[in-house]
């Protein structure tokens, strides 16, 4: 993933461990420099020595994704009178005056869009066209998605509008009733749109399709909201950077590592544990740096709805290792980290398990998963894209009576991105060893979950609401979640698998963007 660029807000809701409502966040994008610097938790001292940054659980969730880029383009042709003769087409702007009008009020309403949206966007100056040729012009210009609003003009101006849309996405709006109607509100149609069905086009990563039926609003602003926060998850999926301590493997796919270097663009920077392990041994005798371990799981103890159920070394040591685990991001500039062989291999090296230490990477913003599960993981980081919060990489059950058990040792805490779930601190349930956080999620609580078919390109999505948070010989982390929707269609997709949940519903987001990557996607959850 290449370097982002800067975004940032004033965030009026402090982070807590208190249940509250999130409207407002601050977002830190990750330039180079911040991702090596103080956003990863290290800066240079005066002297020029690595200085480590104080943990803090009340620091603003950080927001580690490049920002969009969106390209207003309003599309209108001026009509003159003629005698005896229809002279115009349907439509209210069809003069400079009003095309001037309607410039300003997209500008308005995309510009408040913005300050809502809850993900980086930034809105670039609307362009006016009137010929093909201007149209043409516009492509010339660094954006991510155009948002196309055919006022009035030709079927050549939008033809030339869709011109590239295969890597540059497109959303067209048109109005019914939000303000002056639009030609195109009566002429769009099939003849310039792609439906999908006839099953002969496969998009990619490089080649999103063109403009779909799919990609068209009429007047409502929520709906292009949730699309472009899909678009802003693609940006920031394609392409992403996470270091995989241990290497890299796929849960009954061998093949998950290469299919998410070649099929999203996933660069997977591979670490050895003869590597990792002198710097582990080096944390574990600084002295300095062991004073603020003691320090932060003093404070980590002490907050509200913490509880210690484990020896207290295995939560300092935690620390320690999650400083290490963002020392290697920070060398590889990566935003995602991941471990494998996190049961075993770590376990004597670290002298605690790593699930705290992931937990709490997840909490400030950035990806941890375990298992280094390259079958799952890359429907992680487009969850988390997507919705701008943590995501739970855990064990599926068998569903009955639409429930299904979701459990892993490794979950995070601060699910909506602001406020801190109650926790028990206990061991690692299958070693009986280290620390795993056991995180109670909110009875009611709805949630997306993606469970991908292997390696196959097949994703199936669904809704769920918890209701419970059982203490079951398992996992910590432990939720039973009824299903929403057709739950028997689960039964054929039990696979002994990783799925990944996020707090809230996102199915639509991530429906829309599947299909413009080549992810076969079904959701069970739809009406």
């Amino acid at each position: 993933m290449n370097p982002p660029s800067e975004f940032s807000k004033t965030n009026p809701i402090k982070p807590n461990f208190r249940k509250a409502k999130m409207n407002r966040r601050e977002f830190v994008g990750l330039t180079t420099a911040s991702i090596t610097g103080g956003v990863l938790g290290f800066g240079r001292s005066s002297s020029g020595q690595d200085q480590v940054k104080e943990w803090d659980p009340a620091q603003p969730f950080i927001v580690t994704g490049q920002e969009l880029k969106v390209q207003p383009v309003l599309m209108y042709r001026t009509a003159k009178k003629r005698q005896a003769t229809s002279w115009k087409s349907w439509g209210g702007v069809q003069t400079e005056q009003a095309a001037s009008a309607e410039a300003k009020r997209i500008s308005r309403e995309l510009n408040s869009l913005s300050t809502t949206a809850g993900f980086p966007v930034q809105i670039l100056p609307i362009i006016k066209i009137k010929s093909a040729e201007q149209a043409s012009q516009v492509h010339k210009n660094d954006y991510d998605v155009v948002v196309v609003y055919p006022a009035t003009g030709s079927g050549d101006m939008l033809r030339a509008c869709f011109a590239r849309a295969k890597d540059k996405d497109t959303i067209v709006f048109v109005r019914h009733s939000s303000g002056p109607i639009y030609y195109w509100y009566e002429a769009l149609s099939v003849k310039y749109l792609k439906t999908g069905e006839d099953g002969s086009e496969q998009n990619s990563r490089l080649d999103h399709g063109g403009v779909y039926i799919h990609d068209v609003v009429v007047d409502d602003y929520e709906e292009v909201l949730w699309r472009l926060r899909a678009l802003y998850g693609i940006k920031n999926f394609i392409g992403a950077r996470i270091v995989a301590l241990g290497g890299a493997w796929g849960k009954y796919s061998p093949e998950a590592p290469s299919v998410a270097r070649k099929k999203y663009g996933i660069e997977i920077i591979e670490v050895s544990y003869d590597d990792a392990a002198p710097r582990i041994k080096s944390a574990r005798t600084d002295t300095k740096l062991m004073s603020k371990a003691e320090k932060w799981t003093q404070k980590y103890l002490s907050a509200p709805n913490t509880t210690l159920h484990t020896d207290r070394k295995y939560v300092t040591n935690a620390f320690l290792l999650y400083q290490v685990f963002k020392d290697l991001m920070r060398e590889y500039n990566a935003s995602a980290f991941t471990i494998r062989a996190c049961m075993t291999t770590i376990l004597p090296i670290a002298e605690t398990t790593p699930c705290l230490s992931l937990s709490l990477l997840n909490d400030e913003g950035m990806l941890a998963f375990c298992e280094s599960d390259f079958v799952v993981i890359p429907a992680g980081i487009l969850l988390h894209y997507i919705s701008g919060k943590p995501v739970f990489l855990h064990n599926s059950t068998f569903p009955h009576k639409a429930i299904a058990t979701c459990a892993h040792c490794s979950a995070p805490r601060r699910m909506d991105g602001v406020n801190y779930e109650p926790a028990k601190i206990m061991t690692h349930y299958e070693s009986e060893y280290g620390a795993a956080p056991k995180v109670e999620i909110p009875k009611g609580q709805k949630v997306t979950f993606i469970d991908p078919e292997y390696s196959s390109g097949r994703w199936v999505g669904f809704a769920g609401i918890v209701r419970r948070n059982p203490s079951y010989e398992i996992c910590r982390s432990q939720q039973d979640v009824e299903i929403q929707g057709d739950w028997k269609r689960l039964l054929k997709e039990v696979r002994d698998s990783h799925w990944m949940m996020a707090y809230g519903d996102y199915l639509k987001e991530v429906g829309y963007a599947s299909r413009k990557i080549g992810i076969n996607w079904v959701d069970i959850s739809e009406a």
